[in-house]
C-alpha cells in the first residue's frame, strides 16, 4: 500500500504531462505518480513514463471511466487526483494530503473560485456555470463546499473505496461532491491558485453538452439522495394545478348547484391522486434511502478493517 498516490487521469495531454509529473515528484518525492491514459494518440503514456509516472490505461472513453478505474487499481492511506492540463499548481498537494492524513479529511477540495480562477480562465460560460452549479447544490444539498467541479481533490482510503462511481464524463466531480455531502463525511476546502493552460493544449471540455451533463446529474442524485423533497415538490406542483382549476368549479356549484364543466372535475380528481401517489412515493423512498445511509456506515467500517490489515501485511 502507498502513503500518497497521486492519479492524473490523461487525454491528449502531451504539452503539460511532463511538467505535471515532474512537478508532482518534486512536492511529493514519497508519493508513487499514476498516470491513466484514456486512448491517447499524441504520445502522452510515453512522455509520462519518462519523466517518472507509473502509466496505466483505461479503453472506455470518459474521465468517469478512468476514475472508476484508477479507485478500484491503486491502495494508498491518500490519494491525490489532479487533471494532466498543468492547471493546478502542485505545491497545494502537501496541504491537502496533509488534511487527509492528519486531519482524517475524506476529501479535500481545491478551491479555484475562491482565488484566480475567474481571472485566469478564458473560456466562455465556464466562470457563469461554476457559479450556478456551486449555488444549486449549496442550495439543494446545504453544503459548505466552495468549489463543486474542480479535478483538483484529495481523498482518504476509505472514500475511495466506498465511493460508487456511476458517471462517464466530466460531471463525476459533481457526484463525488454530493456523495461526500450525503454520506456525512468529512470534506475540507484548500484555497488553491489555478492558472489557464498554456497555448496549444486545448480543454476537451464541451461546455454546452457537458454542462447540460452536470445539470442532468444534479437532479438525478437530488431525486436518488433526497426522494422526499423531489416527489413532495412534485406533489405540491400537481396539487397546486389540480386546486386552480377545482376552486372555480366549486365556486360555480355552490352559487348555482350546478357542475358545468364536469370533464375538469375529473381531471382535478386524478391530478390531486397522482399529487398523493407521489407524496407517498418520497416517503417510501426516503425510509430506502435512510437503510441505505446505514449500509454505507457498515461500508466504511469494512474499509477501515480492510486498510489495517493492508498495513499489516506491508509491515
Amino acid at each position: 500500500m502507498d502513503r500518497i498516490a497521486v492519479l492524473i487521469p490523461c487525454y491528449n495531454e502531451s504539452q503539460t504531462i511532463t511538467k505535471v509529473v515532474t512537478d508532482f515528484r518534486k512536492t511529493l518525492p514519497e508519493a508513487v505518480i499514476y498516470v491513466y491514459d484514456n486512448n491517447s494518440t499524441d504520445g502522452t503514456d510515453e512522455l509520462a513514463r519518462k519523466a517518472g509516472a507509473v502509466v496505466r490505461y483505461e479503453y472506455q472513453q470518459g474521465k468517469g471511466n478512468v476514475v472508476r478505474r484508477m479507485f478500484q487499481e491503486v491502495e494508498a492511506d491518500c490519494y491525490i487526483m489532479v487533471d494532466g492540463d498543468d492547471t493546478y499548481p502542485a505545491v497545494h498537494a502537501r496541504e491537502m494530503a496533509d488534511k487527509v492524513l492528519q486531519r482524517n479529511a475524506d476529501m479535500v477540495v481545491g478551491d479555484r473560485l475562491s482565488s484566480t480562477y475567474f481571472t485566469e480562465n478564458k473560456r466562455r460560460f465556464h466562470n457563469s456555470g461554476n457559479t450556478f452549479v456551486r449555488k444549486s447544490i449549496n442550495w439543494l444539498f446545504h453544503n459548505s463546499i466552495k468549489d463543486i467541479m474542480t479535478g483538483y481533490r484529495a481523498f482518504s482510503y476509505r472514500f475511495v473505496k466506498t465511493f460508487p462511481v456511476l458517471s462517464h464524463g466530466f460531471e463525476i466531480e459533481t457526484e463525488m461532491s454530493i456523495h461526500a455531502v450525503d454520506k456525512n463525511l468529512a470534506v475540507e476546502n484548500v484555497i488553491i491558485d489555478y492558472q489557464d493552460r498554456p497555448e496549444g493544449s486545448e480543454s476537451k471540455l464541451n461546455t454546452v453538452s457537458d454542462g447540460m451533463k452536470v445539470l442532468r446529474t444534479i437532479a438525478r442524485l437530488f431525486r436518488c439522495y433526497q426522494p422526499q423533497k423531489f416527489f413532495g415538490a412534485i406533489a405540491a406542483l400537481l396539487l397546486i394545478i389540480s386546486l386552480l382549476f377545482f376552486v372555480p368549479i366549486l365556486c360555480t356549484y355552490f352559487a348555482d348547484g350546478l357542475v358545468p364543466r364536469f370533464p375538469t372535475l375529473v381531471v382535478c380528481g386524478f391530478t390531486a391522486l397522482a399529487a398523493v401517489q407521489c407524496f407517498f412515493a418520497g416517503m417510501q423512498l426516503q425510509n430506502i434511502v435512510q437503510k441505505n445511509k446505514q449500509d454505507f456506515e457498515m461500508q466504511l467500517q469494512r474499509a477501515m478493517k480492510e486498510q489495517r490489515e493492508a498495513h499489516e501485511e506491508t509491515h
